[in-house]
């Protein structure tokens, strides 16, 4: 399993979700990272999810 971090930010630029959640790939956190989104009512603001690597999985501007 690898540890992605998810964060989310207002247009203001101030932090509103800060976590890390494990995946066996990029593509399923890819999904767990759009779930979480949606669970928090969070998809439409500016996001992104990055592996331990740092490569961008997820990313909404």
């Amino acid at each position: 399993m690898r540890t992605y971090a998810l964060t989310v930010f207002d247009k203001t630029g101030d932090l509103l979700l800060d976590e890390s959640f494990t995946a066996e790939s990029d593509e399923k956190a890819k999904q767990v990272g759009q779930s979480r989104l949606n669970e928090a009512g969070l998809s439409e603001r500016t996001h992104r999810c990055v592996s331990p690597e740092a490569k961008l999985v997820l990313f909404h501007r």
